[in-house]
């Protein structure tokens, strides 16, 4: 049997290694990738054949043919100049085709093996040996030929033992082991040195018939290995295998003109043979150079060249070998793929990827927690304006769940598979806020890049963009805000020209945006456009009866992040959570629950009261006593006043310097000078 080593491990060399091994018709020595991981070292290794990632050091070995199926050129090229001279080297795509077309040649001979003892007129016209045994090792078959190599009688041969007339026959073990031997040389008792090939006969059901043997004298096979080695019998065979190939094939002469395509390459290109059998090589070129010329020209194969051919103007991969034979130049062949296909996935995975990067709003309404009548009726409103294209503003102490409301209300809107944008409008400064929220033109300030930059409105178009803490938006940006929601349209910085866009405005808040008006910083009718829909988000310990699904969900998603399995909250621990307030809201409880689960001991499934750390007095509401002076006010009398008597008590602490004031105070010193004015504070020196 001839030794193979198949270079190149990936998919390709798996299935020729899987083929060789169900063939049996080769012996293979060794399987080498650079790759460990690679299936067909895997495969090689279950079968006990050696594997490793230099094919060099298998080439002292005894090997006679070597698969090259790496698809990389100069691995063949160091493989065909390191072989010996008796080493055939052949292309895994060769290989591969050559090996099917043994595997379906054995499944026909496997169909009709019930057959061949009745055709004996057959056997004995063929110069080829043949003996046939049963499933008791009796033989049924012994034509002309195997009488006259074997030098024994048919009708002294018929009905015996096979041991009993050749001795050390090995058909029996054929029978027991149901491999193909193929190609096995040996010598009968009469000194005759024969090859022979041994088959079992299996029926339809895998039941064993018996074995066969063909065998024929070792100067015949000589004889017909030349007679293969003719160019004419290997053009038939390839050709034979060119046409049942599903690969474009197409196959010049040394000239340079064609002399066979399949039907694979009529598809491919439409042309047909009579416009490129007999023509040059370029006939089928819309796009691009010969690649079967310039293999002639310099002999060596050329992978991976991309054009375009027939008049379909098809885009290809071009791979072409030269043929060589005895040294002399015979032509070449090509093998052609089909690209468009590819490229079509290509733009459609680019899409793909696309939306996926866009489409942000990661939360629907089924990951908001509460069964609270409050927070039932957040969701429900959140619900219907959802299915409405009117402005919303979440309103709501910070840790509530505002974004997440507004994740959901796109993603349960007809926008949801457009962009979903998200901008925190108290994280950015107002001149780079303004540049990001509209975008801005070419040159229109330093630093500018060139051809200038689309905003983020205009990147949400068809979509949502997410305003969180809207009341942060300085007056400039207000302004412009305004103008969207009014006009449905916007202006970049340095630009003159509006630009319409279509986008649904989810704005939210935690401030009094009515305090905000009354105090003069935010606009009176950007106010009553965000809050067309207003949808009020109850704060924790309006809901505290969430708490315990709260806790279910985010110990769930804790587990996750930390490798965690903790399974729940004791009764106990439930309590003291419910007893607190949470200032902090969601955005708290799920603080202290990762606290706790941090510290505790990796056998423990609870969380248990000690988990929790200490929550301050419980956090019980103060008791006001309301004085008969101050029920005859107003809140927001109470609060202006408040809020005058302690600018006037920060301004006299330092001095009256009002820029350090501002400071302290948080206010921006135009604020403060605003308020002064307001409540008709003495005026202090200017610092």
């Amino acid at each position: 049997m001839q030794t193979v080593m198949i270079v190149g491990a990936g998919k390709g060399g798996t299935a020729i290694l899987k083929i060789i091994k169900e063939t049996a018709v080769l012996d293979v020595k060794a399987v080498v990738d650079i790759d460990p991981d690679a299936e067909g070292l895997l495969l090689a290794n279950e079968s006990g054949i050696p594997t490793g990632a230099d094919w060099r050091q298998f080439m002292e070995q005894d090997i006679d043919i070597i698969i090259e199926v790496t698809g990389i050129e100069q691995v063949f090229i160091d493989i065909r100049e390191a072989r010996s001279k008796n080493t055939v080297l052949i292309p895994g795509s060769v290989a591969f085709l050559i090996a099917k077309l043994l595997e379906e040649k054995e499944e026909l001979i496997s169909k009709f093996r019930n057959e061949t003892y009745k055709h004996d007129l057959i056997f004995n016209s063929t110069d080829d040996g043949m003996i046939v045994i049963n499933n008791l090792t009796e033989i049924i078959v012994f034509n002309r030929s195997a009488e006259k190599m074997t030098g024994i009688k048919r009708k002294d041969a018929l009905g015996k033992k096979i041991n009993e007339i050749i001795t050390d026959s090995m058909l029996p073990r054929v029978m027991a082991t149901r491999r193909i031997e193929a190609n096995q040389e040996m010598t009968l008792a009469n000194g005759l040195k024969i090859i022979t090939t041994r088959i079992p006969m299996l029926g339809e059901n895998n039941e064993l018939m018996g074995a066969f043997a063909v065998f024929k004298d070792i100067t015949e096979v000589v004889s017909l290995a030349e007679e293969i080695t003719n160019l004419k019998d290997i053009q038939t065979m390839l050709q034979a295998i060119i046409q049942s190939s599903e690969e474009a094939i197409s196959v010049v002469d040394e000239n340079g003109e064609g002399i066979l395509i399949n039907p694979a390459y009529s598809r491919l290109t439409g042309l047909e043979e009579e416009k490129v059998i007999g023509k040059p090589a370029t006939a089928d070129i819309s796009e691009g150079e010969s690649v079967h010329m310039k293999v002639l020209q310099t002999r060596r194969a050329m992978r991976g060249v991309a054009m375009r051919v027939g008049p379909k103007r098809k885009d290809v991969i071009v791979n072409v070998a030269p043929v060589i034979v005895d040294g002399k130049l015979k032509g070449s062949v090509g093998v052609i793929h089909d690209v468009s296909e590819i490229q079509n996935l290509n733009r459609e995975l680019n899409r793909a990827r696309q939306i996926i990067r866009t489409l942000e709003a990661k939360y629907s309404f089924e990951d908001i927690i509460g069964t609270s009548e409050e927070m039932t009726i957040a969701i429900e409103q959140a619900r219907l304006g959802a299915k409405t294209p009117a402005t919303v503003l979440l309103r709501g102490e910070s840790g509530t769940g505002k974004e997440l409301f507004a994740h959901a209300i796109h993603n349960a809107s007809d926008r949801k598979y457009n962009k979903f944008i998200r901008v925190n409008c108290a994280a950015l400064s107002e001149s780079l806020l303004e540049s990001e929220l509209f975008g801005y033109e070419e040159g229109a300030f330093s630093g500018a890049k060139r051809g200038g930059k689309r905003g983020l409105f205009e990147e949400a178009d068809k979509g949502s963009i997410f305003l969180d803490e809207i009341g942060e938006l300085t007056a400039n940006t207000q302004a412009k805000l305004l103008r969207v929601l009014q006009e449905h349209e916007i202006t970049r910085v340095g630009g003159t020209k509006p630009i319409s866009i279509d986008v649904r405005i989810i704005a939210a808040t935690n401030v009094n945006l009515e305090k905000g008006i009354a105090d003069g910083t935010f606009r009176e009718d950007l106010y009553y456009r965000l809050n067309r829909m207003p949808i009020h988000i109850p704060s924790l310990r309006r809901r505290k009866e969430d708490i315990p699904l709260l806790c279910s969900r985010l110990i769930q998603k804790i587990n996750q992040e930390y490798g965690r399995n903790v399974e729940g909250v004791t009764e106990q621990a439930v309590d003291k959570l419910m007893a607190y307030n949470w200032p902090g809201n969601v955005r708290e409880l799920d603080n202290i629950l990762g606290r706790a689960i941090i510290f505790m001991n990796y056998n423990e499934t609870q969380i248990e009261e000690r988990h929790i750390p200490d929550l301050g007095a419980n956090n019980p509401s103060p008791t006001i006593e309301v004085s008969e002076e101050v029920q005859n006010k107003s809140l927001n009398k109470m609060v202006e006043q408040y809020e005058a008597r302690v600018i006037r008590q920060t301004l006299q602490k330092l001095d009256g310097n009002k820029t350090k004031t501002a400071k302290v105070l948080g206010l921006s010193v135009r604020n403060l000078y605003y308020k002064l004015e307001k409540y008709e504070i003495a005026k202090y020196g200017m610092q």
